[in-house]
């Protein structure tokens, strides 16, 4: 099994040999809440892509000491994939992000769509946002992802098809298209958008301007998804074209 996942600060610069303090929430986490002991295997991550894999070597309450024994870095994915979510009723959108973390997705832009019930605005906005993010962070952790995905502040309609206009590849999900996902010729690099509507569906102006912007409008399959789940499935697809295939068995 994987050695657990911590995230911490502070790690650059750190050397195979060092000991590394834990301490915090996350240490509170590893030594009160899983009770890791001394010699237990583990792993401290910086959210950016840098990992320390070593050992427990000493526990302190709710701290506790690392052993680094390897130190690496992951490259950034190629091309890299954004999910475009709309703001969604009841915790859709919250089952979205997680599940789209622990696939894989490097960004996450929440969506304030024409149809989206769900309205973000003022002190409640603020706190949607913070929540997606600790949604996130928390998808990162359990998966043991090195890299913590971005939640970028909401985009209305107009916002995100100015973001098609100048990224690489943005790709639609709508249940009347007639292009399936898979058959998508995907870049070697840039970003890939991946766009879902809430649950009322993609309005047909929006639909419009974002073809218009340069993007595609694909399907998934012949049945329709709900909001928390089209986008996950939209990622495992196009993971699998693209860093799934040399993953270790």
């Amino acid at each position: 099994m994987t050695a657990p996942l911590f995230f911490a600060d502070d790690l650059a610069g750190s050397r195979v040999g060092d000991l590394v303090l834990l301490a915090g929430e996350e240490g509170r986490h590893a030594a009160v809440v899983r009770r890791l002991t001394a010699g237990e295997p583990i792993q401290l991550a910086d959210g950016g892509g840098l990992v320390l894999t070593g050992v427990v070597e000493t526990v302190d309450g709710p701290s506790l000491q690392v052993r680094i024994q390897q130190v690496r870095r992951e490259a950034d994915p190629a091309p890299a994939f954004t999910l475009v979510q709309a703001l969604a009723k009841g915790d859709r959108d919250d089952q979205a992000i997680e599940a789209a973390t622990e696939l894989g997705v490097d960004t996450i832009v929440p969506w304030q769509a024409d149809r989206s019930i769900v309205q973000w605005r003022g002190p409640r906005g603020e706190r949607a946002l913070a929540k997606w993010r600790s949604v996130v962070r928390a998808a990162a952790k359990q998966s043991r992802r090195a890299t913590i995905p971005v939640v970028e502040a909401p985009v209305d309609s107009k916002g995100l098809a100015r973001r098609t206009s100048s990224g690489r590849l943005t790709l639609v999900l709508h249940e009347e298209a007639t292009t399936p996902i898979s058959a998508v010729d995907l870049p070697a690099d840039g970003e890939v958008l991946v766009v879902v509507g809430p649950e009322g569906g993609i309005s047909p102006a929006e639909l419009a301007a974002l073809t218009e912007a340069g993007a595609i409008s694909v399907r998934l399959g012949h049945t329709v998804l709900r909001s928390s789940s089209a986008g996950p499935a939209a990622l495992a697809v196009l993971l699998a074209r693209t860093r799934w295939t040399d993953a270790p068995h």
